[in-house]
């Protein structure tokens, strides 16, 4: 039986989702006002994700996207009460449709209680988000990401944000890095490509990443929808997806370097 309050946190999740894209069109236009009125014309043409580099739109989105798949288990650990688990690897959810559409979300921890497993990943998952929008970018950013999703992992943080986790600090890494080994052995030409596909792959991570974190709850809790394999397999391209994003980003943070136009 489907628990009211999940369904309503599915429900928040979804509008929060809503809402940030409709902030991210105001903030388009706030942009396109300001450029203009600098006298330098629309931002047509222009792609906005020069305003930070790569590594750090990628950082972050998915910092945030591992920060909320850890919630998702959190809170199905905790609904599980004050119980010892049977071992070290542990199904976050046991009921409802997580646990019957999704394969109930398995993880591991190292502490002998769900309910503290389920407070613990709850904190760390949102250190994850809050670090991954606001201090990535600083000196050894990426690395403290990379630890926090580690913590993740060994707080029933399930298996799949800990890994999503730990690529985007390896993308962190690489913010405002000079990347000087990379600029010497790609080549120009091929450097150019890639960078030029960046933000169409970072685009399709991107909302993969959503389907398989929020978009995954709305289709099993609204629509019943009970495939495992198929949020398995977007877990997978998720992954593959990311690893081309973070190289492909290397690439593109390159090129706007060149052009003094990387934040």
């Amino acid at each position: 039986m489907t628990s009211p309050n999940v369904g309503s946190f599915c429900i928040m999740a979804r509008s929060y989702v809503l809402c940030e894209s409709q902030l991210a069109v105001v903030g388009w236009k706030e942009t396109e006002l300001a450029m203009k009125a600098r006298g330098e014309g629309s931002v047509a043409g222009k792609n906005l994700l020069t305003k930070h580099n790569a590594a750090r739109v990628v950082a972050s989105t998915f910092g945030v996207l591992a920060g909320l798949g850890g919630i998702w288990h959190g809170i199905g650990e905790v609904m599980q009460g004050n119980v010892a688990p049977k071992g070290i690897v542990i199904e976050s959810w046991t009921q409802g449709p997580i646990a019957t559409n999704m394969g109930g979300e398995p993880g591991m921890t190292i502490i002998p209680n769900l309910l503290i497993t389920g407070i613990l990943n709850i904190i760390v998952s949102l250190a994850v988000i809050v670090w991954a929008v606001a201090f990535v970018q600083r000196r050894k950013g990426g690395v403290v990401l990379v630890f926090l999703s580690i913590a993740m992992l060994l707080v029933g943080g399930g298996f799949g944000p800990p890994l999503i986790g730990i690529l985007a600090g390896v993308a962190g890494a690489g913010i405002n890095a000079p990347l000087t080994w990379w600029r010497s052995h790609l080549p120009a030409n091929l450097r150019r490509f890639l960078a030029g596909l960046w933000p169409w792959v970072f685009g399709i991570c991107a909302l993969s990443g959503v389907l398989l974190v929020v978009g995954s709850l709305i289709l099993v809790y609204s629509f019943g929808v009970n495939n495992p394999d198929f949020f398995v397999m977007n877990f997978f391209f998720t992954v593959l997806a990311l690893v081309l994003t973070i190289l492909m980003g290397i690439a593109y943070d390159i090129e706007n370097s060149e052009r003094g136009v990387a934040a």
